[in-house]
């Protein structure tokens, strides 16, 4: 049986899915944007401010099913321009412990949502 996660502290989902969901110890998410979910504005003033949205949103997400990045093996970083690429990666790291950090994929894409410049997925295991 799965489990649907969903919290207020992460952008509610605008189609139909989910932002994440349980299946035994697994948890898949949805990707998250730079939505905030407080005032539902979009945060794209700088790839900083955007990335650390993102991962803000994917604390809340994984918090809500009482996991933290430490649970997280699998990333997938999808980016507008890879040119962008080492200031995501900069604040991407701070989240992860460097010895434990997950496998990753990052792929520079045509659009994304919103026409937002990042989009990053997790998979974890409780």
């Amino acid at each position: 049986m799965k489990k649907i996660i969903f919290t207020e502290k992460a952008p509610a989902p605008i189609g139909p899915y989910n932002q994440a969901v349980l299946k035994g110890n697994t948890l898949y998410t949805s990707g998250q944007i730079a939505l905030n979910p407080a005032t539902g504005a979009l945060v794209v003033d700088n790839i900083e401010n955007e990335t650390q949205q993102v991962m803000q949103n994917m604390k809340a997400v994984l918090e809500a099913a009482g996991m933290t990045f430490e649970n997280v093996v699998k990333t997938t970083i999808f980016i507008m321009d890879m040119n962008d690429f080492g200031n995501i990666n900069t604040v991407y790291a701070s989240y992860f412990n460097e010895k434990t950090a997950p496998a990753r994929e990052t792929v520079q894409v045509a659009c994304l949502p919103k026409n937002v410049n990042v989009e990053i997925s997790m998979i974890a295991i409780l």
